[in-house]
């Protein structure tokens, strides 16, 4: 027998984002293509590459870019306008940073580069480049409030940024490859000139206390190596979180190795970055140390997702990007995208009193209601570990990573019931890193789920009929006589799963 799904009118969803959206980051370490889906608020790009191609590893000490280099670059340009034309880009953007700016050669090359990209280059000034990685910072982060800093291979720009606004920014000759240039590759020197140029930026102090947002693909890689070393569940680097004097203490040992291969993670870092980490290392623990922030948050977004970020309208711009993203995600997977928004609001009868959230809380279980169904696909032996995985390492944003785990927990125990499996699993890691409190909201957030579905078959226009209500300690589901044959025997086991991980006495009451 053929099935086939099929909504009424209310129910179908048109997924338009426009044409893709291309950015080109001439940097001067890498040469970069990111293509987004479209000019939404919570892109998900389908398309990376870099080349590394080092611009900017002779810039300080000759003035010039290098004809290696430059040919690399061009061969990369001509390989990612083929690209874009193959994915039917739209808005192909291109800008290029510190080692084309302060080349010699650097005017020439965008001449060249033009003829290959076909489109204008931007080559941003200083301030430019550091305002466009603040804005990246916020399209993730929109409540962030600290200094950012993007390093990259010749410059590395710092901003304040609070309530949205940029309060100071300045851009400084300390990027990687610069670093090794102007000091030989010798550490120490490298210290000195790092130094002598931050005592020039009075403002740092104004970071004591604050967030410390690290920017760029070296301070990546140290985030990358901290993850492995401490046997970390998430391999997600966007908002991984570490206190100040954990960072500053980690930062002082990758400066002082004498055998990089030889610390846990660096084998995961590639041959030609490698080079670069011990001194972004130092970099980090001599702004650690004059900045004294509360913690380091690493952030994969920074001047390509700021250049997105302006293509964005105001209303696009406003949006939560965590809600945006599940909201898609719902409309692409779910059976049904409006279950989803359903699901919010029913659950709300749930948490008051004992149960009262935070705002931020309540955002989160939103979140998680939006794609509670986004793996029904999947064998029903596996969707629950197939769920969390999915959420757990997807391009989420505008969410920390102790929300990543409560909302990627939250979708297992919604397909997985308790859990109470055994093994060494990624939801076992997940549970262990979980606060208690966490713990039991994913709990009670999946089995709500879980109970839910099986009156409303993942469909919209059935739960929104039932409301849930605590009455003397007992949880009341009313549901309306009108769709009263969906009640049964599974149902009434799961909803006393629900009642009694919220200490009550279950009843369904039918009116």
């Amino acid at each position: 027998m053929l099935f086939t799904r099929r909504f009424n009118s209310a129910e179908r969803v048109e997924i338009t984002t426009g044409p893709p959206v291309g950015v080109i980051d001439i940097g001067s370490n890498s040469v970069r293509l990111v293509i987004y889906e479209g000019a939404v608020r919570a892109p998900t790009p389908f398309f990376n590459e870099k080349e590394l191609c080092g611009l900017g590893r002779r810039v300080a000490s000759t003035g010039r870019l290098g004809k290696g280099a430059i040919d690399c670059a061009l061969r990369a340009l001509k390989r990612f306008r083929a690209i874009a034309d193959a994915l039917n880009v739209g808005a192909l953007k291109v800008i290029a940073t510190a080692a084309v700016r302060d080349a010699e050669d650097g005017s020439k090359f965008i001449e060249i580069a033009e003829k290959v990209c076909r489109v204008d280059i931007q080559v941003l000034t200083g301030q430019e480049e550091a305002r466009i990685a603040a804005q990246g910072v916020l399209m993730g982060v929109p409540d962030a409030d600290g200094i950012v800093a993007d390093m990259g291979g010749g410059s590395v720009e710092l901003v304040d940024i609070q309530s949205g606004d940029v309060r100071n920014a300045v851009t400084l000759p300390l990027g990687g490859l610069r670093l090794i240039d102007m000091s030989g590759g010798r550490i120490e020197k490298a210290e000195e000139l790092i130094d002598a140029t931050l005592a020039g930026v009075p403002w740092l102090k104004d970071a004591a206390g604050r967030t410390f947002y690290a920017v760029g693909g070296t301070w990546r890689a140290v985030a990358k190596m901290h993850m492995a070393g401490s046997d970390y569940p998430l391999n997600v680097m966007h908002e991984y979180d570490l206190d100040a004097a954990e960072a500053l203490t980690y930062t002082e040992k990758i400066r002082k190795s004498k055998r990089f291969a030889a610390l846990p993670g660096s084998s995961a870092i590639s041959k030609q970055r490698r080079e670069v980490v011990p001194f972004g290392a130092l970099l980090m623990e001599r702004l650690l140390a004059k900045m004294k922030p509360k913690s380091v948050q690493f952030s994969v977004f920074g001047v390509r997702e700021g250049i997105f970020y302006s293509l964005l309208d105001e209303d696009e711009r406003a949006k939560d990007p965590l809600l945006s993203y599940c909201r898609r995600l719902a409309e692409l997977y779910s059976r049904s995208p409006y279950h989803g928004e359903e699901l919010c609001h029913w659950t709300d009868g749930l948490f008051r009193n004992e149960l009262a959230e935070t705002d931020e809380e309540r955002r989160l279980r939103h979140a998680a209601c939006l794609i509670s169904d986004i793996g029904w696909r999947a064998h029903p032996d596996y969707r629950g570990e197939h769920s969390l995985d999915a959420v757990a390492h997807s391009a989420l944003s505008g969410i920390d990573h102790p929300g990543r785990t409560f909302l990627a927990l939250s979708i297992y125990f919604r397909h997985a019931g308790r859990g109470e499996e055994e093994g060494e699993n990624l939801s076992s890691r997940l549970k262990k890193a979980a606060s208690k409190r966490a713990l039991r909201r994913a709990k009670i957030i999946g089995a709500a789920v879980r109970s839910a579905h099986m009156l409303s078959v993942g469909m919209a226009g059935k739960i929104n009929q039932t409301s849930l209500a605590y009455e003397n300690g007992v949880l009341v589901w009313s549901i309306p006589a009108a769709i009263s044959d969906l009640d049964g025997a599974r149902l009434r086991r799961r909803f006393e799963t629900l009642a009694h991980l919220v200490g009550c006495t279950p009843e369904v009451r039918i009116r």
